[in-house]
């Protein structure tokens, strides 16, 4: 596979990032949640306009593959990982923790000491491979229905500090 990229979200990845979305749950996560949960979970994209709004109110980042979006993940606030959803034809290939290792380091640039997540349980493992430990379960309620998710978190590295220099 070719190099994985990252650049910031552009109003114009909206409708790939909503494709991507959708795509994950309906192909990936259905491993892990009925069909019912997954066509609920989808509809959370069906207002175009909000769906905008949370990538654009967030900081989104967008992977890529040989110039093709793969994935994108968000960083709400200073140390929230909000969504994470990777292209099932780019899907197990690193572009997932590509993308957790970028927003980690991002957070911690920001001042982060930690990131938390609400995962779903097919994204659990990736989270864990990547440093996040599991601290409750939770239920949330989609349309008519319930989802499990687990929250979970990293503490991340204090930043370097800069060397002061003596002339």
């Amino acid at each position: 596979m070719s190099a994985i990229g990252l650049r910031p979200f552009l109003a114009a990845d909206t409708a790939r990032c909503k494709s991507i979305f959708a795509a994950a749950i309906a192909e990936i996560a259905i491993e892990d949640y009925s069909e019912a949960q997954c066509e609920a979970w989808i509809a959370v994209a069906d207002d175009g306009k909000a769906f905008a709004k949370r990538l654009t109110e967030a900081l989104t980042l967008v992977a890529t593959v040989d110039g093709e979006s793969a994935g994108f993940a968000t960083l709400k606030g200073v140390d929230v990982v909000d969504m994470i959803y990777v292209d099932p034809e780019f899907a197990r290939r690193g572009i997932a923790g590509t993308l957790l290792d970028a927003l980690a380091k991002l957070a911690t640039a920001r001042g982060a000491a930690r990131l938390t997540a609400d995962v779903s349980d097919t994204a659990k493992p990736v989270f864990e491979r990547h440093g996040y430990t599991s601290e409750r379960r939770n239920l949330v309620i989609l349309g008519d229905e319930w989802l499990a998710n687990t929250t979970m978190s990293k503490k991340l590295s204090a930043a370097a500090p800069t060397a002061s220099v003596r002339h």
